[in-house]
């Protein structure tokens, strides 16, 4: 009897553990924004849905031919832990350019994508 009590406790404990904490992180704000076409800017910088562990999560910024243009690694704000951001170089050329972004979330969980934008 009392080991039924205890998984069927254990049972409704794991029910609710609040779901975010299983969650992975994603991207909610791009700067510049996918698919937009911008004057060049001096960084690019992506908030996500949760903190990010800063050792595992990066993002480069890539040009047409494949080649990364950021001048320096990715660095996640220590004030706001789910903002990572990245310098670009002065006068970044007219093209097309996409940023690759791996997320670590503070559980360990891992997510990756990629989107574009265009220098005008």
């Amino acid at each position: 009897m009392n080991t039924t009590r205890l998984v069927a406790a254990l049972a409704l404990s794991l029910m609710l553990t609040p779901l975010a904490a299983l969650a992975h992180v994603f991207p909610q704000k791009q700067e510049p924004g996918a698919g937009t076409t911008v004057e060049a800017p001096a960084r690019v910088t992506i908030t996500f849905d949760g903190p990010l562990e800063p050792a595992f999560s990066s993002l480069t910024v890539t040009d047409a031919a494949g080649k990364p243009v950021n001048t320096a690694k990715s660095t996640v704000d220590t004030q706001q832990p789910s903002v990572a951001s990245v310098a670009l170089p002065p006068a970044l050329a007219a093209g097309k350019y996409t940023v690759h972004w791996v997320a670590v979330a503070s559980d360990g969980h891992r997510t990756h994508g990629d989107y574009s934008f265009n220098v005008k």
